[in-house]
């Protein structure tokens, strides 16, 4: 009779019913084992209890282990190995990790429903944190194949413009919500129209209460999102007086220690609504920037005339550059029939046109500074302070004794070669400058009386 009715049952049903038996036989094997020993049928039952969840719990962790460990990590393998790129990028993300949790997840929901069928009143419960715990894994493993997505749309020429870390993180946010909501159902089998429902009632409070605490959490995902600041970065904030290592970062606050050792906390949504400089780009790169400025005199520049220009000649960074230059100009002087004699005819060196050839020569062959970065010698527009010469270029450090070392010594040369070149360093007059002054007009008027 029986085998009559299984024939008409669905195949689905026969397999639930097939390993509803066998959990069955397993149940009843162990609580005969049990009142075998010489233990009583009311403990039985509980200890029956104890053993099937211990040895299903030992189950779902050998599973979890066996799919982590060996089934997933040869899963990596052979994608690493394939010729197919997108793959790799599963792996790359762990995206299968979190299907790990999911198959112990399984297991403990469909053998619990026949452990505890002699206790109805914790299967609810059990059934409820199962479920929970599904939801949550699901999550991730969703979230893992979202960052693939990210990551594989960030790659396209298409999207090289688009903020897709916005948008992935807004969907990211909601998908936590979403989440929320279904655990607090499951867990308190409420509907989620009625979560939904008092959410909105409660927003409201919820912002007036924890105003600061919501701002620094969406402050601190999007931080964290775009890497905008991390632990041991030189940040500078002018609005905070803010110029220092940061030290401390949590939900609120982030603590950054200036470099006189005070400490300036600042909230953590400011680093959102206001603009600040991260210097670990300076650190990153090895080099650290010079960009400073001498001011030359505007009356010492002058062309230069054939004996100047000879004793440039002994300068090492100079001569070549003296002798080439020379021949464009003169072979463009006489394409162009011009009187040479009259220095301002055609084409003429200048001697801060070589200056700022040489200081150029100069940073080009320095030991400490990067020659792979800009390096550069530019004249500025002309100021009251005369002619700027501006130095651009990048030290092979980026330790703060160590460039100002380096920026000194430049600048050190830089202020004792002028006078080879016959200019001046402009400077505002001082009492000095008036006091000789006045001695060299008093030393002309009495050449004058002789």
């Amino acid at each position: 009779m029986q085998a009559e009715i299984e024939k008409h049952l669905p195949t689905k049903q026969m397999e639930e019913q097939n390993h509803y038996y066998l959990m069955d036989l397993l149940e009843d094997w162990v609580e005969a084992m049990l009142i075998d020993s010489g233990v009583a049928h009311e403990t039985a039952i509980y200890l029956r209890l104890l053993i099937l969840l211990t040895g299903t719990l030992l189950f779902a962790s050998i599973v979890y282990f066996i799919a982590k460990k060996i089934v997933i990590h040869y899963i990596y393998k052979a994608f690493r190995k394939s010729p197919i790129s997108w793959d790799d990028v599963l792996a790359d993300h762990q995206v299968f990790n979190h299907v790990a949790h999911l198959l112990p997840a399984i297991i403990i929901r469909e053998l619990t429903q026949s452990i505890f069928k002699d206790f109805e009143f914790l299967m609810p419960f059990v059934i409820k944190m199962t479920d929970a715990y599904l939801t949550i894994v699901g999550l991730l493993l969703v979230m893992a194949f979202l960052k693939v997505l990210e990551f594989g749309l960030s790659k396209k020429e298409a999207f090289q413009d688009k903020p897709l870390t916005s948008y992935f993180q807004l969907i990211r946010i909601i998908l936590y919500i979403t989440t929320g909501i279904l655990v607090l159902s499951i867990i308190l089998g409420k509907s989620p129209i009625y979560f939904l429902s008092a959410f909105g009632a409660m927003t409201a409070i919820l912002m007036l209460v924890f105003k600061d605490t919501i701002l620094g959490l969406v402050a601190s995902v999007q931080m964290s999102s775009n890497d905008m600041v991390r632990v041991g970065d030189w940040v500078e904030m002018p609005n905070f007086n803010a110029d220092g290592d940061v030290i401390a970062m949590n939900l609120n606050t982030v603590k950054v220690q200036n470099f006189d050792k005070t400490i300036t906390t600042i909230p953590t949504y400011y680093f959102i609504t206001n603009s600040f400089r991260n210097w670990r780009g300076m650190v990153e790169s090895g080099g650290r920037r010079i960009k400073r400025s001498i001011y030359i005199n505007s009356q010492t520049v002058k062309f230069v005339d054939p004996d100047k220009r000879e004793s440039y000649k002994k300068i090492h960074f100079l001569k070549d550059f003296i002798e080439q230059r020379q021949k464009e100009i003169e072979n463009h002087n006489k394409a162009l029939g011009l009187d040479e004699n009259v220095l301002i005819n055609g084409r003429r060196m200048t001697n801060i046109g070589v200056f700022r050839f040489y200081l150029d020569a100069y940073l080009k062959n320095h030991p400490n500074i990067r020659q792979d970065m800009t390096i550069m010698v530019r004249q500025m527009p002309v100021g009251d302070d005369g002619i700027p010469m501006e130095i651009y270029c990048f030290t092979n450090t980026t330790s703060w004794l160590e460039y100002e070392a380096i920026q000194s010594d430049i600048f050190d040369h830089i202020l004792a070669s002028v006078r080879y070149f016959d200019l001046e360093v402009f400077q505002e007059p001082t009492g000095n400058d008036f006091v000789r002054a006045a001695k060299k007009f008093r030393e002309l008027e009495v050449e004058n009386k002789n």
